[in-house]
Protein backbone atom coordinates (compact mmCIF):
# COMPACT_ATOMS: atom_id res chain seq x y z
CA UNK A 1 0.00 0.00 0.00
CA UNK A 2 1.46 3.35 -0.94
CA UNK A 3 1.10 6.27 1.44
CA UNK A 4 0.96 9.94 0.56
CA UNK A 5 4.27 11.72 1.06
CA UNK A 6 4.68 14.09 4.01
CA UNK A 7 3.83 17.39 2.30
CA UNK A 8 0.97 15.89 0.30
CA UNK A 9 -0.59 14.23 3.37
CA UNK A 10 -0.29 17.32 5.59
CA UNK A 11 -1.66 19.64 2.91
CA UNK A 12 -4.58 17.26 2.30
CA UNK A 13 -5.41 17.48 6.02
CA UNK A 14 -4.81 13.76 6.58
CA UNK A 15 -3.62 12.46 9.95
CA UNK A 16 0.07 12.10 9.13
CA UNK A 17 2.50 9.60 10.63
CA UNK A 18 6.27 9.95 10.70
CA UNK A 19 8.83 7.72 12.38
CA UNK A 20 12.54 7.91 12.99
CA UNK A 21 15.65 6.14 11.76
CA UNK A 22 18.89 6.52 13.73
CA UNK A 23 21.91 5.72 11.54
CA UNK A 24 24.45 3.44 13.25
CA UNK A 25 27.95 4.30 14.40
CA UNK A 26 29.81 2.31 11.76
CA UNK A 27 29.12 1.11 8.25
CA UNK A 28 27.02 -1.98 8.99
CA UNK A 29 23.58 -0.77 7.96
CA UNK A 30 21.82 -4.16 7.64
CA UNK A 31 19.71 -3.77 10.80
CA UNK A 32 18.84 -0.15 10.02
CA UNK A 33 17.62 -1.08 6.54
CA UNK A 34 15.67 -4.04 7.94
CA UNK A 35 13.88 -1.75 10.41
CA UNK A 36 13.16 0.75 7.62
CA UNK A 37 11.64 -2.03 5.46
CA UNK A 38 9.15 -2.83 8.25
CA UNK A 39 7.90 0.75 7.99
CA UNK A 40 7.31 0.84 4.22
CA UNK A 41 3.68 1.62 3.43
CA UNK A 42 2.91 2.23 7.11
CA UNK A 43 4.15 5.82 7.51
CA UNK A 44 4.15 9.00 5.43
CA UNK A 45 7.79 9.96 6.05
CA UNK A 46 10.86 8.91 7.98
CA UNK A 47 13.28 11.20 9.84
CA UNK A 48 17.00 10.47 9.64
CA UNK A 49 18.80 11.87 12.67
CA UNK A 50 21.95 13.98 12.38
CA UNK A 51 24.61 12.85 14.90
CA UNK A 52 21.86 12.71 17.52
CA UNK A 53 22.92 13.72 21.06
CA UNK A 54 26.26 14.79 19.52
CA UNK A 55 27.25 11.13 19.07
CA UNK A 56 29.09 10.32 15.81
CA UNK A 57 27.05 8.26 13.35
CA UNK A 58 26.64 7.94 9.58
CA UNK A 59 25.49 11.26 8.10
CA UNK A 60 21.80 11.91 7.62
CA UNK A 61 22.00 12.77 3.91
CA UNK A 62 23.42 9.51 2.47
CA UNK A 63 20.98 7.52 4.61
CA UNK A 64 18.09 9.71 3.37
CA UNK A 65 19.11 8.81 -0.18
CA UNK A 66 19.15 5.06 0.59
CA UNK A 67 15.72 5.25 2.23
CA UNK A 68 14.41 7.25 -0.72
CA UNK A 69 15.59 4.51 -3.09
CA UNK A 70 13.78 1.99 -0.86
CA UNK A 71 10.51 3.89 -1.37
CA UNK A 72 10.38 6.11 1.73
CA UNK A 73 9.86 9.87 1.84
CA UNK A 74 12.84 10.87 4.04
CA UNK A 75 13.13 13.89 6.30
CA UNK A 76 16.71 15.17 6.30
CA UNK A 77 17.56 16.33 9.83
CA UNK A 78 20.12 19.10 9.79
CA UNK A 79 21.75 20.66 12.85
CA UNK A 80 23.87 23.79 13.14
CA UNK A 81 26.29 22.22 15.62
CA UNK A 82 28.71 20.63 13.14
CA UNK A 83 28.67 22.96 10.12
CA UNK A 84 29.22 26.58 9.21
CA UNK A 85 26.89 28.38 6.78
CA UNK A 86 28.88 27.28 3.71
CA UNK A 87 28.60 23.58 4.59
CA UNK A 88 24.93 23.98 5.54
CA UNK A 89 24.03 25.54 2.19
CA UNK A 90 26.08 22.91 0.32
CA UNK A 91 24.22 20.12 2.12
CA UNK A 92 20.83 21.70 1.43
CA UNK A 93 21.57 22.00 -2.29
CA UNK A 94 22.94 18.46 -2.15
CA UNK A 95 19.70 17.21 -0.59
CA UNK A 96 17.70 18.83 -3.39
CA UNK A 97 19.71 17.24 -6.23
CA UNK A 98 19.48 13.83 -4.50
CA UNK A 99 15.68 14.13 -4.57
CA UNK A 100 15.29 14.75 -0.84
CA UNK A 101 12.49 17.25 -0.32
CA UNK A 102 11.96 17.50 3.46
CA UNK A 103 14.36 19.11 5.90
CA UNK A 104 14.05 19.41 9.69
CA UNK A 105 16.00 22.44 10.92
CA UNK A 106 17.58 22.15 14.36
CA UNK A 107 20.22 23.95 16.41
CA UNK A 108 21.61 20.63 17.70
CA UNK A 109 22.60 19.22 21.10
CA UNK A 110 25.87 20.60 22.47
CA UNK A 111 29.00 18.46 21.98
CA UNK A 112 29.31 18.17 25.77
CA UNK A 113 26.35 15.74 25.59
CA UNK A 114 28.12 13.41 23.16
CA UNK A 115 31.03 11.05 22.69
CA UNK A 116 33.59 13.57 21.36
CA UNK A 117 33.60 16.11 24.16
CA UNK A 118 36.66 17.94 22.83
CA UNK A 119 35.00 18.56 19.43
CA UNK A 120 34.65 22.19 18.42
CA UNK A 121 30.98 23.21 18.25
CA UNK A 122 30.25 25.49 15.29
CA UNK A 123 26.79 27.10 15.74
CA UNK A 124 27.51 29.63 12.99
CA UNK A 125 23.70 29.71 12.65
CA UNK A 126 20.88 28.54 14.93
CA UNK A 127 17.54 26.95 14.05
CA UNK A 128 15.65 30.15 13.14
CA UNK A 129 18.50 31.30 10.87
CA UNK A 130 18.65 27.81 9.37
CA UNK A 131 14.98 28.07 8.43
CA UNK A 132 15.72 31.49 6.88
CA UNK A 133 18.59 29.88 4.94
CA UNK A 134 16.26 27.27 3.46
CA UNK A 135 13.79 30.00 2.54
CA UNK A 136 16.59 31.95 0.79
CA UNK A 137 17.77 28.90 -1.19
CA UNK A 138 14.16 28.08 -2.12
CA UNK A 139 13.97 31.65 -3.42
CA UNK A 140 17.06 31.19 -5.58
CA UNK A 141 19.59 33.15 -3.51
CA UNK A 142 22.29 32.11 -1.08
CA UNK A 143 22.66 33.64 2.38
CA UNK A 144 25.00 36.33 1.07
CA UNK A 145 22.35 37.36 -1.47
CA UNK A 146 24.10 35.85 -4.52
CA UNK A 147 21.91 34.45 -7.25
CA UNK A 148 21.95 30.67 -7.68
CA UNK A 149 21.83 28.65 -10.86
CA UNK A 150 18.70 26.71 -9.91
CA UNK A 151 16.85 27.09 -6.62
CA UNK A 152 16.07 24.39 -4.07
CA UNK A 153 12.53 23.16 -3.44
CA UNK A 154 12.58 22.05 0.18
CA UNK A 155 9.66 21.56 2.59
CA UNK A 156 10.98 22.78 5.89
CA UNK A 157 10.14 21.75 9.40
CA UNK A 158 11.26 22.58 12.92
CA UNK A 159 10.96 21.26 16.45
CA UNK A 160 9.19 22.52 19.57
CA UNK A 161 8.92 21.37 23.20
CA UNK A 162 5.25 21.69 24.28
CA UNK A 163 5.95 20.56 27.87
CA UNK A 164 8.69 23.13 28.47
CA UNK A 165 8.31 24.85 31.81
CA UNK A 166 7.95 27.81 31.55
CA UNK A 167 6.30 27.53 28.13
CA UNK A 168 6.62 31.21 27.17
CA UNK A 169 10.20 31.09 25.76
CA UNK A 170 9.20 28.04 23.67
CA UNK A 171 6.15 29.86 22.27
CA UNK A 172 8.30 32.87 21.33
CA UNK A 173 10.75 30.58 19.53
CA UNK A 174 7.86 28.70 17.90
CA UNK A 175 6.46 31.96 16.52
CA UNK A 176 9.91 33.02 15.26
CA UNK A 177 10.25 29.68 13.46
CA UNK A 178 6.82 30.11 11.86
CA UNK A 179 7.84 33.58 10.66
CA UNK A 180 11.13 32.18 9.33
CA UNK A 181 9.23 29.77 7.08
CA UNK A 182 8.59 26.53 8.99
CA UNK A 183 5.79 24.56 7.33
CA UNK A 184 5.53 21.80 9.92
CA UNK A 185 6.68 21.03 13.47
CA UNK A 186 7.57 17.77 15.15
CA UNK A 187 7.36 18.04 18.93
CA UNK A 188 9.57 16.72 21.69
CA UNK A 189 7.97 13.69 23.39
CA UNK A 190 4.65 14.50 25.07
CA UNK A 191 2.93 12.44 27.77
CA UNK A 192 0.59 14.90 29.46
CA UNK A 193 -2.37 15.39 27.08
CA UNK A 194 -3.85 18.32 29.01
CA UNK A 195 -0.55 20.15 28.76
CA UNK A 196 -0.35 19.34 25.06
CA UNK A 197 -3.90 20.58 24.44
CA UNK A 198 -3.01 23.91 26.06
CA UNK A 199 0.01 24.21 23.81
CA UNK A 200 -2.02 23.29 20.69
CA UNK A 201 -4.69 25.90 21.51
CA UNK A 202 -1.97 28.51 21.05
CA UNK A 203 -0.18 26.79 18.15
CA UNK A 204 -3.46 26.63 16.17
CA UNK A 205 -3.38 30.43 15.78
CA UNK A 206 -0.65 29.85 13.19
CA UNK A 207 -0.95 28.22 9.78
CA UNK A 208 1.46 25.37 10.44
CA UNK A 209 1.07 21.63 10.86
CA UNK A 210 2.06 19.97 14.13
CA UNK A 211 3.02 16.33 14.60
CA UNK A 212 2.96 15.18 18.23
CA UNK A 213 6.12 13.42 19.40
CA UNK A 214 5.32 9.96 20.77
CA UNK A 215 8.30 8.28 22.44
CA UNK A 216 7.97 4.58 23.22
CA UNK A 217 8.56 3.89 26.91
CA UNK A 218 10.44 0.60 27.30
CA UNK A 219 10.09 0.36 31.10
CA UNK A 220 9.57 2.39 34.29
CA UNK A 221 13.32 3.01 34.56
CA UNK A 222 13.32 4.81 31.22
CA UNK A 223 10.35 6.95 32.32
CA UNK A 224 12.13 7.92 35.54
CA UNK A 225 15.31 8.70 33.57
CA UNK A 226 13.37 11.03 31.22
CA UNK A 227 11.81 12.85 34.18
CA UNK A 228 15.13 13.28 35.91
CA UNK A 229 17.50 14.11 33.05
CA UNK A 230 15.58 15.29 29.96
CA UNK A 231 14.29 18.87 30.20
CA UNK A 232 10.86 19.39 28.66
CA UNK A 233 9.64 15.81 29.14
CA UNK A 234 7.31 14.87 31.99
CA UNK A 235 6.02 11.32 32.27
CA UNK A 236 2.98 11.36 34.63
CA UNK A 237 3.19 9.08 37.67
CA UNK A 238 0.13 7.06 36.57
CA UNK A 239 2.02 5.90 33.45
CA UNK A 240 5.10 4.98 35.53
CA UNK A 241 2.82 2.97 37.87
CA UNK A 242 1.31 1.13 34.88
CA UNK A 243 4.78 0.22 33.57
CA UNK A 244 5.84 -0.98 37.04
CA UNK A 245 2.69 -3.07 37.43
CA UNK A 246 3.36 -4.75 34.07
CA UNK A 247 6.58 -6.21 35.50
CA UNK A 248 9.84 -6.83 33.64
CA UNK A 249 8.30 -9.14 31.05
CA UNK A 250 5.28 -6.98 30.27
CA UNK A 251 6.83 -3.50 30.42
CA UNK A 252 7.54 -3.12 26.69
CA UNK A 253 4.05 -4.36 25.73
CA UNK A 254 2.61 -1.88 28.22
CA UNK A 255 4.76 0.91 26.74
CA UNK A 256 3.49 0.03 23.26
CA UNK A 257 -0.10 0.20 24.54
CA UNK A 258 0.56 3.62 26.08
CA UNK A 259 2.05 4.92 22.80
CA UNK A 260 -0.90 3.51 20.83
CA UNK A 261 -3.42 5.13 23.20
CA UNK A 262 -1.67 8.48 22.78
CA UNK A 263 -1.75 8.27 18.98
CA UNK A 264 -5.42 7.21 19.04
CA UNK A 265 -6.39 10.07 21.40
CA UNK A 266 -4.57 12.67 19.29
CA UNK A 267 -6.22 11.40 16.12
CA UNK A 268 -9.76 10.88 17.45
CA UNK A 269 -9.87 14.20 19.27
CA UNK A 270 -8.14 16.10 16.44
CA UNK A 271 -5.59 17.50 18.88
CA UNK A 272 -2.74 17.65 16.31
CA UNK A 273 -2.18 17.00 12.60
CA UNK A 274 -0.37 13.72 13.13
CA UNK A 275 2.14 11.84 15.23
CA UNK A 276 5.90 11.43 15.10
CA UNK A 277 6.55 7.99 16.62
CA UNK A 278 10.01 7.50 18.12
CA UNK A 279 10.92 3.94 19.10
CA UNK A 280 14.67 4.31 19.57
CA UNK A 281 16.29 1.04 18.49
CA UNK A 282 12.87 -0.66 18.26
CA UNK A 283 11.65 0.82 14.99
CA UNK A 284 10.28 -2.62 14.04
CA UNK A 285 7.64 -2.12 16.80
CA UNK A 286 6.17 1.00 15.16
CA UNK A 287 3.78 -0.89 12.80
CA UNK A 288 2.32 -2.78 15.78
CA UNK A 289 1.90 0.48 17.75
CA UNK A 290 0.03 2.00 14.78
CA UNK A 291 -2.12 -1.13 14.45
CA UNK A 292 -3.10 -0.90 18.14
CA UNK A 293 -3.87 2.79 17.63
CA UNK A 294 -6.37 1.81 14.94
CA UNK A 295 -4.31 3.25 12.10
CA UNK A 296 -4.32 0.70 9.29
Amino acid sequence: MSMKKLKEALEAGEFTITAECGPPKGTDIAEMLEHAKHLLGKINAINVTDNQSAVVRIGSLPVCRLLSEMGHDPIFQLTCRDRNRLAIQSDLMGAHILGIRNVLCMTGDHVSAGDHKTAKPVYDLESVQLLQTVAALNGGHDLAGNEMKGATNLYQGAVVTPEANPLEPQMLKFEKKVKAGANFFQTQAIYDMDNFRRFMDRARKHKVKVLAGILLLKNAGMANFLNKFVPGITVPQELIDRLKAAGKEGALECGMDIAAEQVRTIKEQGIADGAHVMAIGLENKVPEILKRAGIA
